[in-house]
């Protein structure tokens, strides 16, 4: 009785096990989803991915092991486990160096070939393991699991394994003590306790195969059960530190991002992998292999969960993200919720207007906005040939100084339509004209009171959408201005994170779509003339280089620049007139050699309009090779 409630209790926690490890796996393969759709372009985030993979694969394999597995099936996902822990060291130390050099202490050499033999190393253990050294044969009955035998390989990789470690624990160590910021020795505090999830990780499969787990399996399936939970905690401290690298955006968008992203996908399917296992195997206990519940508990718990987070989604961004500005994004919030668009204000003035046909029986009602004392129309509903557009503009000279009087234009009754009378205005001031709504006259038809009454309630209403859009014009016109500045603060912000004394004394990236238009306009002075002199390329630290080469010649350095970008998109051999080659014939011809549009058409057997489509691939293409060039300068 006692031996079966014991059997009982360890393939409970063996089952709880493997759930868990089902359930690292797929956080980990979300977050390295994540890590490529975000934040691939920085170093930290590129070699966090590749501990992200290592660990997909050892907790994959892991959890794909199920006793009725072929033995032939089951020595394959053994030794693939062991694919993601003999790169783990190699991914650790490459780690280490990333954080060093975001936080200024660039590798002078020594470093990047120790990465670079670390992975050689790995490659080594590699190749052991695919010829057998590294492990032995499998032992299928093997306790407390089925393992691959130990060999003196093995031992080695061993003290690989924990000497690397240490050494990329070393490097977190010191990469930490040159945080000066407080939000940056935080975060790497959070990295370095996430970092020790993979090697936490890895350490029950090292133990397999030695006495201590075979004779204690309560012992190593209840440490190897806390050893997961921990893991999947850590993993998810250790993607959260490291998302806030290689990116501009505000802390809190990163946060929610993040948090998003998390709960819509590891937590959902954790949730409906867990249930699912459970009503599986208690179906099984009961005597009935199949359980219909299955498909309904995993359809049930995913609906569930994505609809309690699209609800909640806002409250907690609300409280856990918005911190002491809760107020102005508040107001941000409500504001982009309650946005009245161009499409929205058409919908309402098409409203309005189909109110005032209706109510005078009219065949035709238009409403015109006044905008830099250009009067246009923005709706007309009905007959539109009555509406001379032409003539509309004259029709301001006929507007009386009384804002509450309509008056006639042709077959038309014109309604002004005045701002609100503000409590700042004087008595004898006058609110100004937003626009005119007008409604044709049927024939022989005087307005009655009521309906005058009714046509210029309507107007109020026609005349508050045009106030509020006149309003939401101003705020956008001034966000545009507003937003270089924004962007340029946010990436010095982002990069001043770990880096303050680097980030903020270097000149920041640029982006790729303002590269790009820089790139043009050089490449249209190429052999002289302000917009090559004057570019604001001339301050990339690639440019900066290359002018110390030739005296101090910026604009030079900047021509050499474009002549090596344009070289990058050439293609190999002899130059040809082919589709191949149709981006580095138009950047030589229309550039270099300053050709007319005209005749490179001709030349390449093409329309002008489509070549200025490819030029703008073309352009995109050198820019793109440009600030792969000033980023490989800072990475060095």
């Amino acid at each position: 009785m006692i031996n079966g409630w014991t059997d009982t209790l360890l393939a409970g926690i063996q089952t709880l096990n493997q759930i868990l490890t089902a359930g690292i796996a797929i956080t980990a393969f979300s977050l390295f989803l994540y890590a490529l759709s975000f934040n691939l372009r920085d170093r930290v985030a590129r070699s966090f991915a590749i501990i992200l993979l290592c660990v997909v694969i050892v907790f994959t394999a892991e959890a794909l092991q199920d006793k009725s597995l072929a033995t032939q099936t089951l020595d394959l996902l053994l030794r693939l486990q062991w694919f993601g822990i003999v790169f783990l060291p190699a991914a650790y130390l490459h780690l280490s160096d990333a954080l060093l050099v975001t936080a200024g202490r660039p590798s002078r050499g020594r470093r990047r070939f120790a990465v670079r033999g670390m992975y050689i190393v790995s490659v080594f253990f590699l190749a052991l393991l695919a010829f057998g050294y590294l492990l032995g044969p499998l032992v299928p009955d093997g306790k407390p699991a089925p393992h691959l035998l130990r060999t003196i390989w093995t031992e080695v990789f061993t003290l690989f394994y924990v000497a690397a470690m240490v050494w990329a624990g070393v490097n977190f160590a010191r990469a930490y003590s040159l945080m000066l910021t407080r939000s940056g020795r935080r975060r790497m505090l959070y990295l370095m306790a996430g970092a020790t999830a993979p090697a936490l990780g890895s350490y029950p499969y090292l133990l397999f195969g030695y006495g201590l787990a075979a004779e204690h399996p309560y012992l190593f399936w209840s440490v190897a059960t806390m050893i997961n939970v921990l893991v999947g905690a850590l993993v998810i401290v250790m993607a959260y530190a490291v998302a806030f690298f290689g990116v501009s955006w505000p802390d809190r968008v990163i946060k929610s991002r993040l948090v998003k992203w998390i709960m819509r996908g590891p937590v959902t399917a954790s949730a409906a992998l867990a249930l699912m296992t459970v009503v599986r195997r208690g179906g099984e206990f009961f005597g009935s292999p199949y359980n219909a519940f299955v498909p309904f508990i995993v359809v049930a718990t995913i609906l569930s969960l994505e609809h309690a987070i699209t609800f909640a989604a806002p409250l907690w961004e609300r409280w856990l993200f918005f911190g002491s500005d809760r107020g102005e994004l508040k107001v941000l919030q409500n504001f982009e919720e309650r946005l009245l668009t161009q499409g929205d204000l058409q919908q309402f003035l098409e409203a309005v207007l189909a109110a005032v046909r209706d109510h005078l029986q009219s065949p035709s009602a238009f409403i015109a906005a006044l905008d830099d004392e250009t009067l246009s129309p923005l709706i007309v509903a009905g007959n539109r040939a009555m509406l001379d557009q032409e003539g509309l503009t004259e029709v301001l000279e006929k507007v009386p100084d009384d804002p509450r009087r309509e008056f006639q234009w042709g077959n038309f009754w014109v309604l002004p339509l005045h701002q609100r009378r503000r409590a700042d205005m004087d008595q004898d001031e006058l609110p100004s004209l937003l626009g005119l709504l007008g409604v044709a006259r049927p024939e022989k038809q005087v307005l009655e009171r009521e309906q005058r009454d009714a046509l210029w309630l309507l107007a109020d209403r026609a005349a508050l959408a045009l106030e509020d859009r006149q309003l939401q014009q101003r705020v956008f016109r001034s966000l545009a201005d507003l937003q270089p500045q924004v962007e340029l603060i946010q990436r010095m912000r982002a990069a001043g994170r770990y880096d303050t004394r680097a980030s903020l004394l270097a000149e920041p990236l640029p982006e790729e779509e303002d590269l790009a238009n820089w790139v043009k306009d050089a490449l249209t002075h190429y052999w002289g003339g302000p917009k090559l002199t004057n570019n604001p390329m001339i301050k990339l630290q690639v440019v900066r280089d290359l002018a110390e080469k030739d005296d101090g010649n910026s604009a030079n350095a900047l021509r050499s620049l474009l002549r090596k970008a344009v070289d990058q998109v050439k293609p190999g051999g002899d130059r040809k007139f082919t589709t191949e080659w149709i981006l580095y014939n138009i950047l030589e011809m229309k550039f270099i050699e300053g050709r007319k549009v005209r005749d490179v058409a001709s030349r390449l057997a093409m329309s002008e309009a489509d070549l200025y489509r490819k030029q703008r691939v073309a352009v995109e293409a050198v820019a793109k090779a440009i600030l792969e060039m000033e980023v490989n300068l800072k990475d060095q």
